[in-house]
């Protein structure tokens, strides 16, 4: 399971340094939200992440961003790969694909 240890690694392999750590595009708990496009969270309940999840939904709703969030009681990090195992996993799989495939049919090409 995702512990502290392996989140240390990921930060490690995944960055060039701690710059890359107060990028907007990665670090958004200090990134300006307004102006993203609706947005979509999905989160288990047994995830060390999970909290993370909570605080994006509230800062983009500060910045008038729609977004919608979804837990999935029970599930745990990584659940959303296993469809073909886990029901929950399943089930969103199909809300993304349905709020994504809403989001295409409601942009408008320049």
């Amino acid at each position: 399971p995702l512990n502290a240890e392996m989140m240390r690694w990921f930060v490690k392999n995944a960055t060039n340094g701690g710059t890359d750590l107060v990028d907007p595009r990665l670090n958004l708990i200090t990134a300006n939200l307004r102006g993203l496009p609706p947005t979509t969270i999905i989160s288990a309940e047994i995830d060390p992440l999970r909290s993370d999840g909570d605080f994006i939904t509230q800062s983009l709703t500060n910045a008038g961003v729609p977004v919608e969030h979804r837990l999935y009681r029970g599930a745990t990090h990584e659940f959303f790969g296993m469809a073909a195992v886990v029901g929950k996993a399943r089930e969103a799989q199909e809300f993304s694909v349905k709020r994504l495939s809403a989001s295409f049919e409601n942009h408008q090409a320049p």
